[in-house]
């Protein structure tokens, strides 16, 4: 629940900063897959910003699937994912390229990639627009990235605290006034 506290200390990336970088993501993959009919797979929900944004600057054809997930529990491993949603679409033989909002530990992607890989796609990469490398646990083929964050706890642009904050159209570092008492993490997600 929201506190009357200001709810962001500062504003990390403008919504001009996202803007450009979006664009320019989108041009490069459509000259990567030119002619490829690529499909986009995201995973629900705090990809969707990103993702229409993405696909408003991708000026080839393509198409869009997705995802949704969720941990198995508290006492579940990190990277331990159940499917709530699987794709509709075959990916076999297919050109793939899994869209992130955010790529952190690294252990929910890696899980995801082996996943899909085994469906045997004619290609698979990953596009994230957020990046927290000093996080990571796991090495993980990140062929386009849009940013790389401090490790602070980030909202904005689709990321969220508690399902809030989505909204914003900047990204910007969470107040510590607004996170849990007990500190309320360090990352937005364990993707």
């Amino acid at each position: 629940m929201p506190t009357a506290a200001r709810p962001i200390s500062d504003v990390l990336l403008t919504e001009a900063q996202l803007r450009r970088r979006v664009s320019a993501l989108g041009a490069a993959i459509a000259a990567d897959y030119a002619g490829l009919d690529p499909l986009l797979v995201g995973v629900l929900r705090g990809v969707i910003v990103f993702m229409a944004d993405l696909m408003r600057a991708i000026p080839i054809p393509f198409t869009v699937d997705f995802l949704a997930i969720s941990s198995y529990g508290a006492q579940s491993q990190p990277g331990q994912v159940r499917l709530l949603k699987d794709l509709e679409s075959n990916i076999e033989g297919r050109h793939v390229l899994f869209v992130e909002d955010m790529v952190d530990t690294g252990l929910t992607l890696h899980t995801l990639l082996r996943l899909l890989n085994e469906r045997r796609p004619a290609s698979l990469h990953v596009c994230t627009l957020f990046d927290k490398p000093r996080l990571r646990l796991v090495k993980l083929p990140l062929r386009y990235v849009g940013f790389e964050l401090p490790d602070r706890y980030v909202v904005g642009y689709g990321l969220d605290y508690r399902q809030l904050y989505r909204n914003l159209p900047f990204v910007g570092a969470l107040s510590a006034q607004v996170l849990l008492p007990n500190g309320g993490g360090t990352e937005n997600d364990a993707t």
